[in-house]
């Protein structure tokens, strides 16, 4: 299913009716709680159904808790006490006796009650919500009021999620989306264009598509989405436990929305690796181990990372991400960044990392680093985008395209810059535009004035700058100008305007003398000169 825009419109402006005062940047991580907790509560309702044979959980649970919760941990990976589901939470506020305090016990339960293989997926994913914040209210009969108002809209059938797995994930992708594009500053540095990152996905599952098992990473994972994109391209996609997803992510807020939006996009618990630490401090996964560094190695790694951010890149030089290479600017964490991806990259993988242009021909530490990487014939392909693709930037930005161990030491330019569609405020890429680009890129095609292929020795001779115009002339010439042609034209508008004069001049002479007429006639003589007589 995909929502309309119709759909679309009614549910924002349903949710900003149901807000009330409260701003979006906390209002988000409540709307987005409980609609994944929903998601949660429906999917185990789904699953009781089909295990208990007609009884009713409230009495299976009666019976032997501890063994009820046990089958329904072992089986969902998180356990939902009677009286704990979100129909319940309905039900009480049909029957006025909703009160606050059964959210902060409902998930207090929940969190008691998570698998032990399951914890990184599930600790603190609801964390966002504090039910005893002044954001809500100042009392707990205001904050029980919001808390009514936004379940009662996720009851609406706007947001029935018992069409399947697409339709939760259609709202969920679009309200990602939309608070993104409203909280650009907030939420805009991990929400990746979904052309960009279709365009990476179907370049880094290229040939691959039928694998049995693929293993993906994304050190900067933000809401998961170049994870979940570059998944959908696996034969196997709905195999359990044939695609593995790994990430890591600093800030809170998209670590929480990352791992649910990999769990309702139908990702089981145990298919997910999702980390909450900073990737350049902290290597993972695995590092070192016992003395020994044994670091995880990935059939795909992708990553958005913030652009040109500050690091502390001191003492880094014996890191086995960088030290082959050398180490990058201390506020410029671009080129860590991607070391870090090849690092964790498989002989056989490729990578795919969204930068700034600017790596490309920078200087000094910088310069040094991509002659490595050239000379070890890693780089094999770079595009670049228009620009105002981004919520969050307008400036453009490239994808580089990396392996580890290639034969070939040529590298494919794409300038991809002049082909999009122009928005309001934003740029955006057509499906021509972006089967354009994969196209030649997986068949590694020249085309004039989009495409080429430059030699290592080209590179060299241009100093291991990788500036795409170097490379890609889009410049287009003008026609030729006939001068003869255009000497001629010049001399018949010149006639022209000289017979216009005349006649005009010849009108006025006609005129009758008044006080008014004489002022036309002194003001038409200062613009056309003297060269006529005056009556």
């Amino acid at each position: 299913m995909v929502l309309s825009k119709e759909q679309q419109t009614k549910m924002w402006a349903m949710l900003n009716q149901t807000r009330g005062q409260i701003g979006l940047t906390a209002y988000k991580d409540y709307i987005f709680g409980i609609l994944f907790y929903k998601y949660l509560s429906e999917k185990a309702t789904q699953w009781l159904n089909g295990v208990l044979r007609g009884e009713t959980w409230g009495n299976v649970f009666s019976k032997d808790s501890s063994r009820a919760l046990d089958y329904m941990k072992k089986n969902l990976g998180y356990c939902i006490r009677p009286n704990d589901f979100f129909e319940d939470w309905k039900k009480a506020i049909d029957e006025d006796r909703f009160n606050i305090g059964m959210m902060s016990d409902t998930f207090g339960h929940f969190n008691q009650q998570i698998a032990l293989e399951a914890k990184s997926d599930f600790e603190g994913i609801f964390d966002g919500m504090r039910f005893d914040s002044a954001d809500l209210g100042a009392n707990a009969q205001a904050r029980a009021s919001v808390m009514i108002s936004m379940i009662e809209l996720l009851s609406t059938p706007e947001f029935d999620l018992s069409k399947g797995e697409d339709t939760v994930s259609d709202i969920y992708e679009y309200l990602v989306k939309e608070f993104s594009t409203v909280l650009a500053s907030d939420m805009g540095q991990y929400y990746t264009p979904k052309e960009i990152t279709d365009v990476m996905a179907r370049i880094l599952t290229s040939g691959r598509e039928h694998k049995e098992t693929f293993s993906i990473y994304d050190p900067t994972v933000g809401s998961g989405s170049l994870l979940l994109k570059t998944a959908s391209y696996m034969k196997n996609l709905n195999k359990r436990g044939m695609i593995k997803y790994f990430g890591q992510e600093k800030d809170a807020t998209p670590y929480r929305l990352s791992r649910m939006n990999l769990m309702i996009h139908g990702v089981e618990y145990n298919d997910i690796n999702i980390n909450h630490a900073d990737t350049l401090e902290s290597d993972w996964p695995d590092g070192v181990v016992d003395g020994k560094d044994s670091p995880r190695m990935f059939d795909a790694v992708m990553a958005n990372p913030p652009y040109s951010a500050h690091w502390n890149n001191k003492d880094r030089e014996d890191d086995p991400r960088w030290r082959e290479y050398g180490v990058a600017p201390k506020t410029k964490a671009d080129y860590a960044f991607l070391l870090h991806c090849l690092y964790h990259l498989e002989d056989s993988g490729r990578m795919a990392i969204i930068l700034p242009h600017g790596v490309l021909f920078r200087g000094s530490a910088e310069g040094k680093i991509r002659k490595a990487l050239l000379e070890k014939h890693q780089i094999e392909t770079i595009i670049g985008f228009p620009g105002k693709l981004f919520l969050n930037t307008s400036i453009p930005v490239c994808v580089l395209i990396l392996r580890k161990n290639r034969m070939e030491s040529d590298v494919l330019f794409v300038d991809a810059s002049k082909n999009f569609e122009k928005l309001k405020n934003q740029n955006r890429l057509r499906l021509k535009d972006i089967d354009k680009i994969v196209d030649t890129v997986v068949n590694r095609k020249e085309i004039e004035k989009f495409s080429y292929i430059a030699s290592l020795d080209e590179i060299f001779e241009n100093d291991y700058n990788l500036n795409i115009p170097r490379y890609v002339d889009t410049f287009e010439e003008e026609e030729p100008i006939d001068i003869v042609a255009l000497s001629q034209e010049m001399v018949e508008l010149n006639q022209e305007i000289s017979n216009t004069e005349q006649e005009f001049l010849s009108m006025l002479n006609q005129l009758a003398i008044t006080d008014d007429s004489r002022d036309i006639i002194e003001a038409t003589k200062r613009i056309f000169g003297e060269g006529y007589d005056k009556r």
